[in-house]
């Protein structure tokens, strides 16, 4: 009997290391949109090694979803230097191009076009 447990440990030990094999070239990445200040998407995936920006914004389906991120990614698919105020994402912050590849635990974040300078609306609630 100690026999077949051993075997089938085996077998659980190879598959276990078949599925590590095969996970070794994933890794997760974070996405964030604040569509609206009430409408906020987050997600966690898994994306292989190598993958860019622009990709994993597809494969999650955010550039099907969002009809005006997939056309502001249109517009600016060949640039390779983000532009000051139109760039609408980038990873931790930071404006990345759309051919940006991924590191592991990279925080995505699409960033939304703000309605007013958010500088004039703190002075304007100081004062009123």
């Amino acid at each position: 009997m100690n026999a077949v447990n051993n075997h089938a440990a085996d077998n659980s030990e190879a598959n276990v290391n078949m599925s590590q094999a095969e996970q070794s070239n994933l890794m997760t990445v974070y996405l964030a949109y604040a569509e609206e200040a009430e409408r906020q998407h987050y997600l966690t995936v898994q994306v292989s090694q190598g993958t860019t920006l622009y990709e994993a914004l597809a494969q999650v389906g955010w550039l099907t979803q969002f009809e005006e991120l997939a056309k502001w990614c249109e517009q600016v698919a060949d640039m390779t230097t983000p532009t000051a105020k139109r760039w609408r994402v980038g990873v931790y912050a930071q404006k990345q191009p759309l051919n940006y590849t991924l590191q592991p635990f990279d925080r995505i974040e699409v960033y939304r076009s703000l309605s007013a300078d958010p500088m004039s609306q703190r002075k304007n609630k100081s004062r009123g």
